[in-house]
C-alpha cells in the first residue's frame, strides 16, 4: 500500500507551508501529493509550483472540475503539469455538485455520468494526440455551424498514457469509473463498507473483460495523531460536517446520501438539518464518533497501526492522508506524516 497528501485547498497565512509538506513526505517515500479545488485556489498552479520545487514524488488533482474547464482544455494543462514535472502528474476529475457547478461556474448540473464519459473521452482523444471530432449529447467538437476545424493537440505528451482517476460516490458513477478511468478517488472511505463501493467499480471492469490489476484505488484519510482519542475526533468534526450537512443542497448531496448507506441515516439528517440551519457546531458536535473513527485515523500511533491492515484488505492501493482541523502547526503535521509513514512500515504494508 502506497502513501499519499492531499494538501486540500490552498490557504492559511503561510502558503509556503504547501511545499515543505511535500518536500517532507517525498523524502518519507511517498508516492503522491494531491491538491484540490472548489471556488478559490486551482489545482494547476499549485501542482506546478509543488513540482517545481520536488523531484521524485507524483502531483496529482483531487481533483480538477470537470465544468470549470472545456475538455480541450483539461487536455492541455494535463500535458504541459506532466511535461514540466518530468512525467510525474495524476490528472483526477470530478463533476463537483450541483451548487458550484451552476453557481460558480454557470454549468447546468444535468446528466452528470454522460458528461463525464464524453469528457474523459475527449481528454483521452485529445492527449493521444489525434484529431478532435466529436458528437455527443454535451459537446460538439467542432462546431457544426461556423469556421472551426478539428484540432490536434500541437504539444507532444511526455507519456504515453497519463492516468486519470474520477472522483465518485454514487453506484453507477462508481461502475463508470471503473470503465473509463485507471483509479479512484475516495472519500468518506470505511473499510468495514468496502464492498459496497468496490463492487461496482469491478462490474465496470469486467464489462471490457479487466480485472482490477493496476487499478489505483486511493482514499483520502484525515490524519490526527494524539493520545486523547475524543479529542483527535473533534479536530475533524467540521470538516465532516460541512460535507454531510452542506455540500449540496437538502434534495441532492452526495456526501450526505454516502453516510446514509453506512447505516448513519438519523445522524446524518441531524447534522444536514443542523448545518442548513446555519448551527455549524451544533451540525459538527452531531457527528457520530463511530463515523469519524470508520472513517479516518485517529488517535495513538499503535491505535493507527492496528487499523491500516483494514485498509489495505478492503482493497486500498494508495493511502492518502489530509489534515482537516486548522489548528495544527506545520512542525505538527509534519511529524504526523513521519508517524505515518512509520506505522505503515512497522505493519509490514510499505510498498
Amino acid at each position: 500500500m502506497r502513501l499519499g497528501l492531499n494538501l486540500g485547498y490552498l490557504s492559511g497565512p503561510d502558503v509556503r507551508d504547501q511545499i515543505a509538506l511535500a518536500q517532507e513526505a517525498e523524502r518519507l517515500g511517498y508516492s503522491v501529493v494531491w491538491a484540490a479545488e472548489a471556488y478559490g485556489s486551482d489545482a494547476p498552479t499549485l501542482l506546478a509550483w509543488i513540482a517545481a520545487q520536488t523531484e521524485r514524488i507524483d502531483v496529482g488533482s483531487a481533483v480538477m472540475q470537470i465544468p470549470a474547464r472545456t475538455p480541450a482544455a483539461t487536455a492541455m494543462t494535463a500535458v504541459t503539469l506532466d511535461a514540466v514535472s518530468g512525467g510525474r502528474f495524476r490528472l483526477g476529475l470530478g463533476v463537483s455538485g450541483p451548487q458550484v457547478s451552476e453557481g460558480w461556474h454557470g454549468v447546468r448540473f444535468e446528466r452528470p455520468l454522460q458528461r463525464t464519459r464524453e469528457y474523459v473521452d475527449i481528454v483521452e482523444r485529445a492527449l493521444r494526440q489525434e484529431k478532435v471530432a466529436y458528437q455527443g449529447e454535451h459537446f460538439t467538437l467542432p462546431l457544426p455551424d461556423g469556421p472551426g476545424k478539428a484540432l490536434r493537440l500541437m504539444m507532444r505528451p511526455v507519456r504515453e498514457r497519463i492516468p486519470i482517476y474520477l472522483a465518485s460516490i454514487g453506484p453507477k458513477n462508481l461502475e463508470l469509473t471503473g470503465q473509463i478511468a485507471d483509479g479512484w478517488l475516495s472519500v468518506f472511505f470505511a473499510p468495514e463498507h468496502a464492498a459496497e463501493s468496490m463492487e461496482p467499480i469491478r462490474a465496470g471492469r469486467e464489462q471490457d473483460g479487466r480485472s482490477m490489476d493496476g487499478f489505483d484505488v486511493v482514499t483520502t484519510v484525515p490524519l490526527v495523531i494524539g493520545d486523547d482519542v475524543a479529542a483527535c475526533a473533534d479536530e475533524v468534526r467540521a470538516y465532516t460536517a460541512l460535507y454531510i450537512g452542506g455540500m449540496g443542497s437538502r434534495e441532492q448531496n452526495f456526501y450526505n446520501r454516502l453516510a446514509v448507506r453506512m447505516g448513519f441515516e438519523q445522524a446524518a439528517t441531524e447534522v444536514q438539518d443542523l448545518f442548513l440551519n446555519r448551527e455549524y457546531r451544533a451540525a459538527a458536535a452531531a457527528v457520530p464518533q463511530e463515523f469519524i473513527d470508520r472513517t479516518a485515523l485517529i488517535g495513538p500511533p499503535e491505535r493507527i497501526r492496528e487499523r491500516l491492515p483494514a485498509y489495505a484488505e478492503a482493497g486500498v492501493t494508495t493511502l492518502t492522508v489530509a489534515f482537516t482541523g486548522g489548528a495544527e502547526t506545520l512542525q505538527t503535521r509534519l511529524a504526523r506524516l513521519r508517524d505515518l509513514a512509520e506505522a505503515v512500515d512497522a505493519a509490514g504494508l510499505a510498498e
